[in-house]
């Protein structure tokens, strides 16, 4: 398939530029595996998950990864952290009129500075003198998404962020995440749906656009992932009981997709650990773990598109975008939800 199978027009005015004024007060489209779609609100969700159904969701937390500085020479200096990867080093896109050299420092504040060390591909590999999470904090700002236009403010920090997120270090939000309150997490459970967690810290590749023609000459970036053990022990024990795997976003599928595939047993069963993996999925792959998945609208021509189409069927999910579109859904990580069946096909 080409990428351009996965274009669509959207009108700016579909692009969601904030959360809505209630959490979880969104619009939900229910696509059935057969492709039969029904208009609700996430409200309903509840209603539409069944006693032993589990919910895995991905608790990884928003860094404020935007930092901005200036070179020795004085020029200023934009840094988006991509990856935290240890307690004092970071990779990162940078953005300047001319690139930092290796062996320089880039000035944050009068006294916080970072040495760059090397280029690795489109990143570079920098070295704080103060552990890189206490800096971002301090003086860095939430990374929102290029599409939303205006600048982060406390409401952002608060609404950009699930309300499970616990592991620190992604630079976009799990976004089908934003729609759970505690009240909707406290109704699911009393109808006897479970939850677990996995953690993927989404990087800010996320967003960059594929810049190929056919999809098999795309190359995915790299996410790191953990899968914990009571989570494998809960999705067994959810097969035996008869219910469904729901991944809550696509980052939560890619990572137990990507456990499963990297799975070192012979029967390729679901292995708790960490991992890195570079998955792209695409119509035609075979899914080993999720039966339903709860997810955003997604950028045309996007990885994320290429993922549900591969999940839903390619069909259903063009009809469903259409519908979406011509009913005035909002799209993007402030936008409304979906909640997909997996298609047999």
């Amino acid at each position: 398939m080409q990428v351009s199978d996965f274009d669509f027009d959207l009108p700016d005015e579909l692009i969601a530029q904030l959360p809505p004024e209630v959490r979880g007060g969104s619009r939900l489209l229910h696509v059935e595996a057969s492709g039969l779609r029904y208009d609700r609100s996430f409200s309903d969700l509840p209603s539409l998950l069944h006693p032993d159904d589990l919910l895995v969701m991905n608790d990884t937390r928003v860094i404020k990864a935007r930092l901005f500085g200036n070179k020795d020479s004085g020029g200023k200096v934009e840094l988006l952290v991509e990856r935290v990867t240890d307690e004092f080093d970071a990779l990162a896109f940078i953005r300047a009129s001319h690139a930092p050299k290796p062996g320089s420092r880039i000035l944050l504040a009068d006294d916080v500075w970072v040495d760059v060390l090397a280029r690795q591909d489109d990143l570079t590999h920098l070295r704080f003198q103060r552990p890189v999470l206490d800096v971002l904090e301090q003086l860095g700002r939430l990374p929102l998404p290029p599409y939303i236009t205006h600048t982060p403010t406390a409401d952002d920090e608060a609404r950009y962020q699930t309300v499970y997120a616990n592991e620190p270090g992604a630079v976009a939000a799990p976004t089908a995440g934003l729609h759970f309150d505690e009240a909707m997490l406290d109704a699911l459970r009393k109808q006897g749906v479970r939850t677990a967690r996995v953690t993927l810290h989404v990087g800010a590749g996320t967003f960059q656009p594929v810049r190929v023609a056919h999809l098999a000459d795309h190359k995915m970036h790299s996410e790191r992932y953990t899968i914990p053990q009571p989570t494998v022990d809960a999705i067994r024990d959810t097969r035996r009981r008869g219910g469904r795997v729901v991944a809550v976003g696509t980052t939560s599928l890619r990572a137990l997709e990507a456990a499963a595939l990297a799975s070192t047993t012979e029967a390729g069963d679901l292995q708790a650990g960490s991992n890195e993996t570079d998955i792209f999925i695409t119509p035609g792959y075979r899914f080993n773990v999720v039966d339903a998945l709860i997810t955003n609208f997604h950028l045309p021509k996007s990885t994320l598109l290429m993922l549900v189409a591969a999940f839903a069927g390619y069909d259903s999910i063009r009809a469903a975008y259409a519908h979406a579109i011509a009913h005035r859904y909002r799209f993007f990580s402030y936008g409304d939800a979906m909640l997909l069946e997996r298609t047999s096909s």
